[in-house]
C-alpha cells in the first residue's frame, strides 16, 4: 500500500508514462497519415473508359517492353503483378518508376515525355489487369 508521498510520486510517474505512450501512438498516426498523403493518387481509378484509353496507351508505348496488353511472361516485367509484388505502394513504386525510369534495367525515363494525365490513363489500365495470384 502506498502513502503520502509515495503516492504522488506514483500519480506523477503513471501521468510520464501516459503521456510517453501517447506521443508515441500519435506519432504512429502522423507518420501513417504522411506516407498516405505522400502517396501518389490516381484520379481515373475505376473509370472504365479511362481504363480503355488507357490500354491503348500502353499498347503503344509499354507493349514492346511489357507485351500487348501487359501480357507478359517475363516476372521482372509482368505488370499484372504489380499489386502482388508492392501491395498498396504498387501505385507509388508505378509512378516513380515510370518517371525516373530504371536505366540499369532498360527501363527509360518518361518524365517529360509523357504526361502525369497520359501515365495515370495507362495506371488505370493496370488496375483492370491485375492478378489475383
Amino acid at each position: 500500500m502506498l502513502q503520502g508521498g509515495n503516492v504522488l510520486k506514483f500519480e506523477v510517474a503513471l501521468l510520464i508514462v501516459a503521456a510517453s505512450a501517447v506521443r508515441l501512438l500519435g506519432s504512429h498516426d502522423v507518420a501513417a497519415s504522411e506516407e498516405q498523403s505522400t502517396r501518389p493518387v490516381n484520379i481515373y481509378s475505376g473509370d472504365a473508359e479511362v481504363a480503355k484509353e488507357g490500354a491503348s496507351l500502353f499498347n503503344q508505348y509499354c507493349s514492346h517492353c511489357h507485351g500487348p496488353w501487359a501480357e507478359q511472361g517475363e516476372r521482372p516485367r509482368d505488370l499484372r503483378r504489380l499489386h502482388i509484388r508492392y501491395g498498396d505502394d504498387a501505385i507509388s513504386v508505378f509512378y516513380t518508376t515510370v518517371n525516373n525510369g530504371r536505366l540499369d534495367k532498360g527501363m527509360p525515363v518518361w518524365k517529360g515525355v509523357l504526361s502525369d494525365q497520359v501515365l495515370w490513363k495507362i495506371y488505370t489500365f493496370l488496375e483492370t489487369v491485375q492478378a489475383e495470384e
